[in-house]
């Protein structure tokens, strides 16, 4: 059998296209339009270059014609459909980077490496020009497809706009509109800011090309509730339960969790277990097998034999400290609170100490803990941090058990959309929550819940969507819209994903700024449906494209570059000028 797979991969290798010419063949093309008539004739014949994936590198000769009173000239439809005008990578080459570097997200050195077995050489450069000319591409028939999209969309009812951005450090903010109800990405825009200026016209686009939402989902940036409030003032607003309950949980619990953790980073706490359990590891020599005995007796629930060894204890403990991950639920601050766990487990270690009784000298590596755990129990500033954050996130879990959401039994961290249960119920439930802390006088005293009352009472109407009745094609349907923006924020994060992956850069600023705005786009691709749309009667994307006018492509780019420069390119021609003051000074003299 491994012979005969590698007898295959031998034939497929000599049939590749790197191997079917000894040098780049010579095509002829001429117009396959029989318009042209009998009486037409030879205008010029023109030679281009031309790489695709199924025959590698050639040599395309194109012979146009012209009618007999030369008003009119005759192409070759067939070259046109194998390579853009003016191109020299056909649309199979474009559409391969394009998938390689947005849907894959491969490395532009892999993609280098993948079409060079195929006799096609790129430079990075070159991979980076033809996956900006894909996103382009894409685009544009997306935009051809818009009054498709519209209909679609209105056999489900309508749609519901989730809005969402992402941005980095200072890069521009990556901001994107989604149908909740048929999962496409509707439209992309990049901004400086998420300002309510900003936003307003990107809305009123989509108003245009889509009409109106039946319903909005977003975050809580004031940015987007002021430009949803000018542009869909009636339509029904709601704020991401996820993100209302997290701006709850940081205003609760951020004050006492930086306190805790910058106390804790003051004693070097974790730099000194760290030196212990080394010390503990070297008094072991190395060999930590009594660790066995040690589980089984754990598992057993009691000790054969002789105890284990005071070092083997201690270091189990010291490490056990450590361990926290096992308590985080993947939902991030203030779901998730690994100083405050931490703190937590050294507390219990240090009663473990106290209670161990046996004072012998062969319980130095256990008792060398005592004083360094000591500091961090008898600190007052912690103590009292630790009795606010105590009450707080019990507090906090019992507002997550109100609103249903980002459970700690949950277990699918970011991912988690809230349970099925009714909205009537959850209503009901975050009012009785309510009521409990206002009439709790030392609670409702404090300027904390205060807060988090007015917040509840603030967004009360954008919280509970009960669903919508729309007019559908075949009478009223019934919808419910999403309790959190959730399908934007894990597009994002694979989005992140998928360009470290390829870039291999933790920050994405660069990223961010260099990408087309409508890059987000390519998620659309893996649903079927948009991409049926999308093709429009072409079997393939490479057929679809070359419907596309490559000149609307080439426009599109150079749109796109002057929006995402800082500086204009006819400033920056002056101010490479070396006399620019001697210039201006005579300019302004006169």
């Amino acid at each position: 059998m491994k012979c005969l797979t590698h007898y295959k991969e031998k034939i497929e290798a000599e049939l590749s296209v790197a191997n079917l010419f000894d040098q780049a063949p010579t095509i002829y093309f001429s117009p396959e339009d029989n318009s042209c008539g009998e009486d037409a004739k030879v205008l010029k014949t023109r030679k281009k270059h031309v790489v695709t994936l199924d025959i590698g590198p050639f040599q395309a000769i194109e012979s146009i014609l012209t009618d007999a009173k030369e008003t009119r000239t005759y192409h070759s439809q067939q070259l046109r459909e194998l390579a853009p005008w003016r191109c020299t990578y056909g649309y199979d080459v474009l559409i391969h980077v394009g998938y390689a570097l947005f849907v894959h997200h491969r490395s532009e050195q892999q993609i280098i490496g993948d079409l060079a077995r195929r006799n096609i050489s790129l430079s990075q450069r070159e991979i980076g020009f033809l996956g900006r000319k894909f996103i382009a591409y894409l685009a544009i028939a997306h935009e051809q497809s818009r009054h498709r999209l519209k209909a679609r969309m209105a056999e489900n009812g309508g749609y519901i706009l989730h809005l969402d951005g992402t941005c980095e450090s200072d890069s521009p903010h990556l901001f994107t509109g989604m149908d909740g109800i048929s999962k496409i990405v509707l439209e992309n825009l990049k901004l400086p800011s998420e300002k309510g200026e900003l936003i307003i016209p990107f809305l009123q686009n989509i108003e245009q090309a889509y009409g109106k939402p039946i319903a909005l989902v977003h975050d809580m940036g004031q940015g987007i509730l002021s430009a949803v409030k000018e542009v869909f003032p009636d339509t029904p607003d709601f704020i991401c339960h996820f993100h209302f309950l997290r701006d709850i949980g940081k205003d609760l619990l951020d004050a006492e969790y930086r306190q805790i953790r910058n106390r804790l980073q003051k004693y070097r706490i974790r730099s000194v277990l760290r030196q212990k359990a080394k010390a503990m590891e070297k008094h072991l020599e190395g060999e930590l097998q009594p660790a066995n005995p040690l589980l089984k007796a754990l598992d057993q629930g009691r000790m054969e034999g002789s105890l284990p060894a005071p070092a083997l204890v201690a270091y189990a403990m010291v490490h056990w400290s450590f361990a926290i991950s096992v308590e985080l639920e993947g939902y991030g601050f203030p779901f998730d609170c690994p100083h405050w766990i931490f703190y937590q487990r050294l507390k219990r270690l240090y009663e473990f100490i106290n209670h161990f009784e046996n004072h012998d000298a062969d319980n130095k590596p256990l008792r060398s803990l005592w004083r360094p755990l000591t500091k961090i129990v008898d600190d007052p500033q912690l103590k009292a941090a630790a009795t606010r954050m105590e009450e707080r996130t019990r507090i906090f879990g019992k507002l997550r058990k109100a609103l249903s959401i980002a459970m700690p039994e949950g277990g699918r961290g970011l991912n988690d959309d809230g349970t099925d249960a009714d909205l009537k119920t959850i209503e009901a439930s975050i009012t009785q929550f309510r009521e409990e802390i206002v009439a709790d006088e030392q609670l409702s005293r404090q300027p904390v819940y205060k807060k988090m009352i007015k917040q509840i009472d603030k967004y009360w109407d954008k919280l509970f969507a009960a669903p919508i009745t729309v007019d559908g094609p075949e009478g009223p349907l019934s919808i419910q819209p999403q309790r959190t923006n959730n399908l934007l924020e894990r597009f994002f994060r694979d989005f992140k994903r998928g360009s470290r992956k390829k870039t291999g850069a933790i920050s994405l600023n660069k990223a961010l700024r260099s990408i087309l705005s409508d890059t987000p786009l390519v998620k659309n691709l893996a649903n079927p449906q948009y991409l049926k749309i999308l093709l429009d009667g072409s079997e393939t994307l490479e057929e679809r494209f070359a419907k596309i006018d490559s000149r609307m492509v080439i426009d599109k780019l150079d749109a796109e570059k002057t929006q995402s420069d800082r500086i204009r390119p006819e400033m920056k021609k002056i101010i490479r000028l070396p006399d620019l003051p001697a210039r201006l000074t005579e300019l302004l003299a006169a």
